[in-house]
């Protein structure tokens, strides 16, 4: 015995009429300003650099811990982080960041 196909029924056919929104509804518009942008960006590409900068330094530290670097090296490491980090701050102070503004909670790479 064959079995027959469900039939649709008359009102899923039908189109369904799309609801207008609510006529009280406000609608929201991104306007910014060209300096709020412009500060947005500088501050998530700083934030990012000194995320990679704390990575760098826990990097030599730990270099530093297992003794493989020079004395000479340690330096240089030492004072290419001071210098990105006194960069950092510059370009902040330009557009009006505070260090504080670009934290990040390092909670999760902790065994980094």
């Amino acid at each position: 015995m064959k079995r027959k196909r469900p039939t649709r029924k008359r009102g899923l056919q039908k189109k369904k009429k799309r609801s207008k929104p609510a006529q009280n509804a406000r609608i929201v518009r991104w306007n910014p300003d060209a300096n709020d942008v412009q500060r947005s960006v500088v501050k998530l590409v700083l934030t990012l650099v000194e995320l990679i900068r704390k990575l760098m330094e826990r990097q030599a530290i730990r270099r530093m811990d297992e003794k493989t670097l020079t004395a000479a090296e340690t330096e240089a490491v030492g004072r290419a982080l001071m210098e990105i980090e006194q960069t950092i701050r510059d370009i902040g102070v330009r557009f009006d960041l505070k260090p504080e503004d670009l934290n990040l909670d390092l909670a999760a790479l902790k065994l980094l």
